[in-house]
């Protein structure tokens, strides 16, 4: 596909928590917890929403790029966690953007934490075949909420609240590509991560009990370890054969910020060294949907990406998939 981002922006909430002051509020030993995730601090929402962290990343973005909102003729979100079931994120962040009525498309896709993975492709897609010019495609995350602090504070403290968005548009000859994207699924794998509560699963007038018992994030960390060992290195081939590349014609892996063990433990099975990955998950932990493009964002503001770079998108989602992108910026 030749699209290119034209701008990227990010945001967090106000509130910075800190791990040792996480351990000290749940009577924790210090560093107990900071050993365990490796994660020292994370951005948690106190009086933001969802939607307020969306529309400050995306402001960001359009200003980033050069262009009004009123430019933008489609908006996708791609949220782990969306605001509510029904309706859609994306039309209400249009609105608060000041988009007028019928102006734009807006809704949502989700594959989890490769969320906007999908949202950039499915937006690169309609771009190409004339549909619209301009798209603004987002991740926002509360990701604080429904954490299982009292049967496993250490995947609780994994997490952290942010936001981060990409304007694309149609790329001339010349000004990058989308080499190749992929993503592929291991639903042997779907019990192991998720938050059951909130969709038709469990009914909440018949069944609060059950709908109470699974309203909290789990996971199976054993479990999905397990899958990403046996899988995912053949994956990385794959998505690199596709797009013509050879391992070492990648500059920048803009990863999935899991958890900081996960990271380091990624670059050790793929073989990229640790310069060429891009890590904040120790600053602001995992962020869900949203950790790609704020990771992104980061690596745009320092410097590390300039014209002729060629990043490799890489993450993995419950589901379980593993899901990719070849970039030449």
């Amino acid at each position: 596909m030749r699209i290119r981002i034209v701008g990227t922006g990010r945001a967090v909430p106000a509130e910075r928590l800190t791990t040792r002051a996480l351990e000290a509020k749940l009577s924790l030993g210090e560093g107990v917890l900071e050993t365990v995730t490796g994660v020292v601090e994370r951005y948690v929402c106190n009086a933001e929403s969802q939607i307020d962290l969306a529309c400050a990343a995306a402001t960001f973005a359009l200003a980033d790029a050069g262009i009004e909102s009123g430019a933008v003729d489609l908006i996708i979100g791609g949220c782990g966690v969306p605001y509510q079931p029904l309706p859609a994120t994306a039309p209400l962040v249009m609105q608060r953007l000041g988009l007028a009525d019928g102006s734009a498309a807006a809704f949502d896709v989700n594959s989890t934490c490769l969320g906007f993975l999908t949202a950039f492709e499915t937006a690169g897609r309609m771009i190409e075949a004339g549909q619209c010019e301009t798209a603004l495609v987002f991740s926002s995350e509360v990701a604080s909420r429904a954490l299982p602090w009292g049967d496993a504070p250490e995947i609780a403290a994994l997490f952290g609240d942010g936001a981060a968005a990409a304007v694309l548009r149609k790329a001339k000859p010349g000004e990058g590509k989308v080499a190749a994207s992929l993503m592929r699924t291991y639903p042997s794998g779907w019990e192991a991560c998720g938050i059951g509560s909130g969709g038709t699963r469990f009914d909440f007038r018949k069944e609060q009990e059950a709908f109470a018992a699974h309203s909290l994030f789990h996971m199976d960390g054993k479990e999905l370890f397990r899958l990403t060992a046996r899988h995912f290195n053949g994956f990385v081939d794959a998505l690199l054969d596709r797009a013509g590349w050879r391992h070492d014609d990648v500059d920048l892996v803009v990863p999935h910020q899991a958890s900081p063990f996960a990271l380091a433990h990624m670059a050790r099975q793929t073989g990229f060294a640790a310069e060429r990955l891009v890590d904040i998950s120790a600053r602001f932990g995992n962020q869900i949907a949203a950790s790609i493009p704020f990771a992104l964002d980061v690596a745009r503001r320092e410097g590390r990406v300039a014209p002729g770079t060629k990043l490799l998108f890489l993450g993995t989602s419950a589901g379980v998939s593993f899901g990719g992108m070849a970039l030449e910026v």
